[in-house]
């Protein structure tokens, strides 16, 4: 959902991350607009706002245009650009409930103001409390100043009128709930600020006297009188006047009470700028509110990496439900990670107990017989016990209490997903605009306004982890001299960013040493192989991999890997993006690839990432035989696969496991040079060819070849140099750089030739054949098919038919034996298909359309386009599509349909720019232009045959 906010900088946010409108202007139009959302607001009225009383001559065009890029920016977020509509006599920003935080705001305000007219003070507290949660500064902090007469400046100072009666009912429900001592030093600042506003010093006074503060009291009064009469000639009100009178009457005598037990009210003190969480937030508020039915209670538990604001979290929340326990809030840290040993559940329920006001000089000695105890001194108690830095579930399951009244929240770094009845609560790093808000909150918005893109770069560095966050933010503010982007620098990944994320008794690299040592010296053989298989994939910490790529670096079988694979994610050591995906978090990651360094022997680490990469060979050639059935993959390396390769369902899972993959693959080819293993670093470069029949037109395939053929060259790698060059002559070719793919196919020739390797011979000549189709030269392809066909019948190699009849068929059809031409393509139809090869597929039926179209066969020609398109659509092959695009557009010409024609070349055209995809720009340009200047008769204005996909 799109949410806007005015009650500090204007913000627009697409529902994970901040869409900044970086145009002055920009701001200024959105909070017009948003400052009357729901109603008209004149063109005049936004003239007056963006320009003042003397708006320039093109100020009507210039609105216009500011609405048009405002559209695109609420576009950018999610929302729909229509609901800025223009309506006479002006422009309406339509905004839905729970989008403006001012809404939002003046609703709690209003639940307040009725809870305060029923005397119901803990909600007047709530409502006050969720009400200026919602405040992130001053009003429009970004925004330039509006004139102090237009009514946008009025609405602006009506809210920060409406800020200070929301302070003032939330401190008057916390004097009526019998809490004085912590409005002390907010009210102090706010009489300074305000000192003519009579009821934050009756609040101060009245505070004051009941913290047994008489004297302060009675000098809050005389500065407030003497403020009044000297500025203003008049006195204090009544009120005023009345919690005077309060403070100078004699204290009654106390009736004598049987004495009370006292709440343990034990929670650390809550962060001041605690930040986002909105959802978690309610999720675990809601789940501790709720009584179990006499059951017992449900644990909550909140678990995450090191770093992440568990404890943060859930502190925030026990103090926002005090009022909901008035029995008190137990807290207790398990030092389930850190130095030393855990806390034995024992000896924290002698201590629980005491608290509870239960004798403890004869506690029983079984700790069973404890915890039975301690959940009797909690029956009927509305209590709620805050469990923090958990080590597993064995140590939290006897500190449980029963019955149905006391709640608990227990945070840990594992999941504790075996802790019975547990309702779990994952925390993921901050989204962006959490990130943001942080941030600035701890350094200040300013630096964050002057360094944007240093902003970005230090908010990504930190990987939205709240410790890293907070430590950058500590620096910067005890820096104020220091520009962001000194800081930014400092961070760099892999450049001792985990050691410049330290301050104080904060550090990074320390809160991660915690899970990982606690995990590498446990007394559990399964949580000391999983420390290990974490130093490991440290090795190759950029990329999500697979059970079966992990089990490869690991030198395990795929069952055992999977099962330490999860153990890491338990412990919030590793992610899991999607189902059979594990992953780390940036800086976990970085430490990992830290640990293996340090702790693992060279020639281990080398070993492991030598399997890793041998198992991207077998994986690509596993790829590419799904995707092309090819019949000549390369010679498989010395070693044998470590693992398995993916099990793909079909071609179309084969590419996408490739287009994903991509990263990864770069990155084994400069490993393999790196290693000095030329023969799996263009054994991996020509894996890819699978891949490239369909994606050739990212650029992807071609950088892979050439680093290949670097690292082949410095290591003086024939065999491995032959196969690049067959491969590159194919990119080149694909790419219609025709003289460069002549060239490559020529020398790739030569090589295999001396190699006396026919089979490779045969498939060259088959690539001339199709190289010179292209190079419209009919007569050398068709000689150079039958020269590839003969080879084959010489090797006796009969799997290659489709392709043979390919390059026989294209130079039939270019020599104008249309017949002929389409006669063979029929003949590969069902080849292909039996085979599920789509690409080619695709490409066969794009072929054979254009023949039909020469022969003026109209319906069969569509029918074959159409059908092709969605094939290359399915597949996401934005290159293959625009091609198919190219012939539908021709064909439609072919035809005398002028319109379907223009239709399909914009649609090229789009889909060209969008994707960098310059010659079929160039196309469709030409073809736009060759179509008549007035659209023909043959047929009516309706889309083009071709359906969008």
């Amino acid at each position: 959902m799109t949410r806007f906010g005015l009650l500090g900088p204007l913000s627009l946010h697409d529902g994970t991350t901040d869409r900044p409108v970086t145009s002055p202007k920009g701001r200024v139009l959105l909070a017009a607009l948003l400052l009357r959302a729901g109603r008209v607001v004149s063109s005049d009225a936004l003239k007056q706002a963006l320009w003042g009383e003397r708006p320039p001559a093109t100020a009507d065009a210039s609105l216009s245009n500011h609405v048009v890029r405002l559209r695109r920016a609420l576009s950018a977020a999610g929302a729909d650009p229509a609901r800025l509509a223009a309506v006479a006599p002006g422009y309406l920003l339509r905004v839905a409930d729970g989008e403006l935080d001012t809404d939002l705001f003046e609703a709690a305000l209003e639940r307040a103001r009725l809870a305060q007219r029923r005397g119901d003070w803990a909600e007047v507290a709530r409502g006050c409390a969720g009400a200026l949660a919602l405040w992130r500064g001053d009003p429009l902090a970004d925004v330039p100043c509006f004139a102090e007469a237009e009514p946008q400046a009025r609405r602006v100072e009506q809210l920060r009128e409406l800020r200070l009666q929301a302070l003032e009912w939330s401190f008057d429900a916390e004097l009526h709930l019998g809490r004085p001592q912590g409005i002390v030093p907010e009210l102090t600042a706010l009489t300074a600020a305000h000192p003519l506003r009579e009821g934050f010093h009756r609040q101060l006074m009245l505070a004051l006297h009941r913290t047994d503060r008489q004297a302060e009291a009675l000098a809050a009064f005389q500065r407030l009188r003497r403020t009044l009469v000297e500025e203003l000639g008049i006195e204090p009100g009544t009120a005023v006047r009345a919690a005077h009178q309060e403070v100078l009457a004699p204290a009654p005598p106390p009736e004598p009470v049987p004495p009370a037990p006292r709440p343990p009210l034990q929670l650390p003190a809550p962060v001041s700028d605690f930040t986002g969480r909105a959802e978690e937030v309610e999720t675990v508020g809601a789940l501790l509110r709720r009584e179990s039915g006499g059951t017992g209670p449900r644990p909550v538990v909140l678990s995450g990496m090191g770093g992440i604001g568990k404890t943060t979290l859930a502190v925030h929340v026990a103090h926002r439900l005090r009022e909901e326990f008035p029995g008190g809030q137990l807290y207790a840290d398990l030092r389930g990670f850190g130095p030393g040993a855990p806390r034995a559940p024992h000896d924290l329920l002698a201590r629980f107990l005491s608290d509870l006001g239960v004798c403890t000089e004869s506690l029983p000695e079984d700790t069973d017989d404890r915890a039975a105890l301690f959940r009797a001194a909690l029956a009927g108690r509305r209590v709620l016990v805050v469990l923090d830095n958990a080590r597993d579930a064995a140590q939290v399951a006897p500190l449980l209490p029963g019955g149905d009244r006391a709640s608990v929240v227990v945070t840990s770094r594992h999941t504790l997903a075996d802790l019975p009845g547990a309702a779990l609560v994952p925390l993921a790093p901050l989204d962006r605009a959490e990130q943001h808000t942080l941030l600035a909150a701890v350094c200040g918005p300013e630096r964050m306004h002057g360094e944007p893109a240093a902003a970005r770069d230090i908010l990504a560095a930190c990987g939205g982890l709240p410790l890293a966050l907070r430590i950058v933010g500590g620096r910067l503010a005890s820096r104020p001299g220091w520009p962001l982007a000194l800081l930014a620098e400092r961070l760099t990944p892999h450049d001792g960013r985990l050691s410049a994320l330290t301050m104080g008794g904060l550090a990074v690299q320390e809160t991660f040493a915690m899970s990982y040592l606690a995990m590498r010296d446990s007394g559990r053989p399964v949580e000391r192989a999983a420390a290990r298989a974490f130093r490991l994939l440290g090795l190759w910490p950029e990329h999500a991999l697979a059970p079966e790529s992990a089990a490869a670096l690991l030198g395990r079988g795929v069952r055992e890997t999977v099962e330490l694979l999860e153990v890491l994610a338990d412990a919030h050591l590793l992610q899991t993006p999607a189902p059979g995906r594990y992953a780390f978090h940036d800086l976990l990651g970085e430490y990992a690839a830290e640990r293996a360094a340090e702790e693992e022997p060279p020639g281990e680490r080398a070993a492991a990432v030598r399997r890793l990469l041998v198992w991207y060979v077998t994986a690509l050639t596993a790829a590419c035989s799904a995707t092309t059935r090819q019949t000549q993959p390369p010679p498989p390396p010395a070693e044998p696969a470590p693992a398995p390769p993916p099990r793909f369902t079909g071609a179309e899972d084969a590419l996408r496991w490739c287009v994903r993959e991509i990263p990864a693959v770069k990155h084994a080819i400069d490993t393999a040079g790196a290693l000095g293993r030329p023969d799996l670093a263009w054994r991996i470069a020509v894996g890819l060819f699978g891949y490239a029949g369909t994606y050739w037109w990212t650029g992807e395939w071609d950088v892979c070849l050439r680093r290949a053929m670097e690292i082949a060259e410095e290591h003086g790698d024939t065999e491995g140099r032959a196969w690049l060059y067959r491969r590159i002559a194919v990119a080149h070719g694909m790419a219609y750089r025709n003289e460069e793919c002549l060239e490559n196919l020529s020398t790739a020739l030569e090589l295999f030739t001396a190699d006396g390797d026919l089979d490779a011979q045969a498939s060259i000549l088959g690539n001339m054949s199709a190289l010179y189709v292209q190079m419209e030269l009919p007569r050398e392809g068709l000689e150079y098919a039958r020269r590839s066909r003969a080879l084959y019948r010489v090797t006796g190699n009969t799997r290659n038919e489709a392709l043979v009849l390919s390059r026989i068929a294209s130079a039939l059809q270019l020599a104008g034996d249309l017949e002929g031409a389409v006669e063979h393509y029929r003949q590969m139809v069902p080849l292909q298909r039996a085979d599920d090869l789509p690409t080619s597929y695709a490409t066969t039926l794009t072929n054979l359309a254009e023949a039909l179209t020469q022969l003026g066969r109209r319906d069969e020609a569509f029918a074959a386009l159409r059908e092709a398109l969605a094939i290359r659509h399915r597949l996401g092959d934005h290159g293959g599509e625009a091609d198919c695009l190219v012939y539908t557009a021709r064909a439609h010409h072919a035809f005398g349909e002028w319109d379907r024609a223009r239709d399909c070349w914009l649609r090229c055209l789009d889909l060209a720019r969008a994707h960098d995809l310059p010659l079929r720009v160039k196309e469709s340009l030409e073809g736009l232009a060759e179509l008549p200047g007035e659209t023909g008769t043959t047929v009516p204005r309706t889309p083009c045959d071709v359906p969008h996909p």
